[in-house]
């Protein structure tokens, strides 16, 4: 019996231990490297700076006025900005075939997300997770600001007609009481707690500083504060990275290399898109050097040294004549390149003061149709108040005959009350005059009766 429970304790220990194993290199699965980092930047572990490695599950906290930029091994970029928390949940990518899954939260603040391999392969395998829903990345250049109850998305490109002939970027904001596609560059859209993600709108000057601002302590794809031999060090890191995932040298320079034309012309088309200056995005020959010398580090490392014998060259030494036919030469070239820069200056004038010819004819046009539009306009008001005299003189005209008529009624209807009261006034003494005679004629009767008996 205590041997058998021996054997269970025993074996219980195996599958912990099996376990904490698992757990260790699930913790410590690579998902990419610090690229660039302004002030502090922290994991719950450790402060972060250049060339740091990021695992799965890490939290990176940026504090206020900071930011770092993280290259994922697929070649995304996740740029993060000051006051900002955000964690990779998962990320699975195999090198030889580009398949894989990538899934972020923020918890608040701002994520910049430029999309790799994997969203290029299937562009439904990168999603956001934020408070108020998600972010789910259809191949694209996008970005996020999570505040207190509200987030809000920014889709920066590329638009449907880039000139790289790059796949239309979109964001598909939502939650589950609705969906909002963002699909025109410079597009936004905000999300807030137990509603629906608000309509797509384009984006106002005020609301892009507000997004700038938050990445304004680290500049997208520039080392700013790093010299070049850190630089250096961290392309070799990332050479050691990709070389740990299988890739051969020639493999690894050619990636570095046209990662790097390839990043540079997105940002140009983007920048184009938003119509700002595209002079300062030139490639740095230095960053190709550095690989081209880290390159020859590595292969020095490798094969063995051979010294070669030194070819000294023998000096030629030219005569007089030659030697002042050439400075003639120059001369000459130079009071070539005199004369042709006065005419291009001449012809820079001439072009400069018919310019200034056509703006002022142009000028004069302008203010010849203000002040005919202006005479129009006086010529309208006059005739609008000319009308709305004689319109007022109408209606005074017509009150006038309308109160004369009125009179004209009033006095005949006191004419026809003094008619009739007349009439009344004869009836009465008539009747009067009726009653007196008959008494009179009754008097009268009544006399001779009394004559007839007294006889």
């Amino acid at each position: 019996m205590k041997r058998i429970l021996a054997i269970v304790i025993s074996f219980i220990f195996l599958i912990s231990g099996s376990q904490a194993v698992e757990k260790l290199t699930v913790d410590k699965q690579l998902v990419g490297i610090v690229g660039a980092i302004s002030g502090t930047v922290k994991t719950e572990t450790r402060d972060l700076k250049a060339g740091d490695k990021i695992y799965l599950n890490e939290t990176i906290y940026a504090a206020e006025g900071s930011g770092t930029q993280i290259l994922l091994l697929d070649q995304s970029t996740f740029t993060i900005g000051s006051s900002s928390e955000v964690v990779m949940d998962t990320f699975i990518y195999d090198p030889a075939t580009s398949d894989g899954k990538i899934v972020a939260t923020v918890k608040q603040g701002s994520l910049k997300v430029i999309s790799g391999l994997i969203s290029k392969k299937n562009p439904d395998s990168l999603t956001v997770e934020v408070p108020e829903g998600t972010l789910g990345s259809r191949g694209t250049e996008f970005q996020t600001i999570v505040s207190k109850n509200k987030t809000d998305t920014l889709l920066i490109g590329p638009g449907k007609n880039n000139t790289l002939g790059l796949r239309p970027g979109a964001v598909l904001v939502g939650n589950k009481f609705g969906q909002t596609m963002l699909n025109n560059p410079y597009s936004v859209a905000s999300m807030t707690q137990g509603k629906k993600p608000g309509k797509a709108k384009q984006i106002t000057n005020r609301q892009l500083k507000k997004f700038k601002k938050k990445m304004k302590a680290l500049r997208v794809a520039k080392l700013d504060g790093t010299s070049k031999e850190e630089r250096k060090a961290l392309r070799k890191k990332i050479r050691k990275e990709l070389k740990a995932q299988g890739f051969d040298k020639d493999e690894i320079k050619k990636i570095i290399k046209e990662n790097i034309k390839i990043d540079k012309e997105k940002r140009i088309v983007l920048l184009k898109e938003r119509g700002e200056d595209v002079s300062d995005l030139e490639i740095d020959s230095s960053i190709i050097e550095e690989t081209e010398e880290i390159e020859v580090e590595v292969e020095q490392e490798i094969s063995e040294p051979v010294v070669e014998p030194k070819v000294v060259e023998p000096t030629v030494v030219e005569p007089k004549e030659v030697k002042e036919k050439k400075v003639n030469k120059k001369k000459n070239k130079k009071k070539k390149g005199k004369k042709v820069k006065k005419k291009k200056g001449k012809k820079k004038k001439a072009k400069n003061k018919k310019a200034k010819k056509k703006k002022a004819a142009k000028k004069k046009k302008a203010a010849k149709k203000k002040k005919a539009t202006k005479k129009k306009k006086a010529t309208k008001k006059k005739k609008a108040t000319k009308k709305k005299k004689v319109a007022k003189k109408k209606k005074a005209k017509k009150k006038k005959v309308v109160k004369k008529k009125k009179k004209k009624k009033v006095v005949k209807k006191k004419k026809k009350k003094k008619v009739v009261k007349k009439k009344k006034k004869k009836k009465v003494v008539k009747k009067r005059k009726k009653v007196v005679k008959k008494k009179i004629a009754k008097k009268k009767k009544k006399a001779k009766k009394k004559r007839r008996r007294k006889k």
